[in-house]
């Protein structure tokens, strides 16, 4: 297989994107001197010799970033969230199907969802009754944030820990047990005003907050994930910042006729960190009354990697074996789907929803 050309957009420590930032990420990161730098998208996008464009950026750069490279035919590779709001996102990537493509939603092919999607399929917990979650981003502070971070207190951004932690949660979990078919929500901002702390821990500033931190959404699922009842319900709630003290920052039951999973971890960051302590998926079988572990693991190739490497990893892997093939369109068979752009569109129409409700609830009555 000849090798796959790619270039980042944002290696940096900073994530920013200049000529400058580019050759200091190059000798950070020991590249030979003959790995090219931009510090221009249209340069990048008319370059014969790059095959994928990486994006990781903040978010709302994300368009302006990868315009140039997807209007000229190359294959884009763009972090989650898309871009700032739906629109952004379908004005420039549209609805239809990209094929010669990637989005940063890992968490549907994480060894977790995998196992679950395994389990499921084998019919073990029989016929999914319902399903429900409760998880916190526990990876920042309930009431501060760090200066680099200060615009997730910026709804116009588009990146915060709904659109990103939560956003994160839901998309592989419906990506196992199927679609809301419709769905009602509440959101409230719990704390409006936000600590800044400066690198020594004291607090130099303080940022207004108009992004909710706390959603509760409950919905019915839609058939053809896996094999739900007609009226299976889905509910969730999230809430920014730690748990109660000593209890799962993730709880994630699917209630079944024959049986129940119940899936524990120490955040809602199955995607990433949450593997720093073990994540433990269990099985309650209803005619037995039995409780059994059910074990799980990396790839052995994905244990050479650091832990927040090795999810990407698999969407890596499953994409350069899709381009080994020949590249086919159209639909991917079980166990070689990733997450491109149209599907990252599709949830981005789920959060426009959620935003709307959130919005109609504001207006005074």
């Amino acid at each position: 297989m000849a090798p796959i050309r790619v270039a980042l957009i944002g290696l940096s420590r900073s994530a920013k994107v200049s000529t400058g930032a580019a050759e200091a990420a190059r000798d950070y990161y020991g590249l030979p001197a003959t790995v090219k730098v931009y510090g221009d998208p249209k340069q990048l996008a008319a370059d014969s010799n790059v095959d994928l464009v990486v994006c990781v950026t903040r978010v709302d750069t994300h368009v302006a970033l990868t315009r140039d490279s997807l209007r000229a035919g190359k294959a884009v590779y763009v972090e989650w969230p898309l871009a700032e709001n739906y629109d952004a996102a379908v004005a420039l990537f549209g609805q239809g199907r990209i094929d010669n493509s990637i989005v940063g939603l890992q968490g549907r092919v994480s060894p977790i969802a995998l196992k679950l999607k395994e389990i499921l399929k084998t019919g073990r917990i029989g016929r999914v009754l319902s399903s429900n979650i409760r998880a916190f981003g526990n990876l920042l502070p309930r009431d501060a944030l760090p200066e680099g971070l200060k615009y997730f207190a910026q709804r116009r951004v588009g990146g915060n820990p709904i659109t990103i932690a939560y956003a994160h949660t839901i998309d592989y979990v419906q990506d196992i047990l199927g679609e809301f078919a419709s769905f009602e929500s509440r959101m409230q901002i719990q704390r409006r005003s936000i600590k800044i702390p400066g690198s020594d821990g004291m607090q130099t500033g303080e940022a207004q907050s108009d992004v909710p931190d706390f959603p509760a959404i409950h919905g019915k699922l839609a058939r053809g994930k896996t094999d739900i009842a007609d009226d299976a319900t889905l509910a969730a709630t999230f809430r920014t910042g730690q748990q109660f003290k000593g209890t799962p920052g993730f709880v994630w039951s699917i209630n079944g006729e024959k049986g129940e999973i119940l899936v524990t971890a120490s955040g809602a960051y199955l995607h990433s960190d949450a593997y720093g302590e073990p994540i433990k998926i269990q099985v309650h079988d209803h005619a037995t009354d039995e409780v059994i572990d059910v074990p799980w693991d990396w790839k052995d190739w994905q244990k050479d990697l650091p832990v927040r490497a090795r999810i990407v990893g698999e969407l890596y892997e499953r994409y350069a074996h899709w381009w080994e093939n020949g590249r086919p369109s159209g639909p991917l068979a079980d166990g070689e789907e990733w997450p491109r752009l149209h599907d990252a569109v599709e949830r981005m129409s789920e959060f426009r929803e959620l935003f709307a409700q959130y919005d109609a609830g504001l207006v005074s009555l």
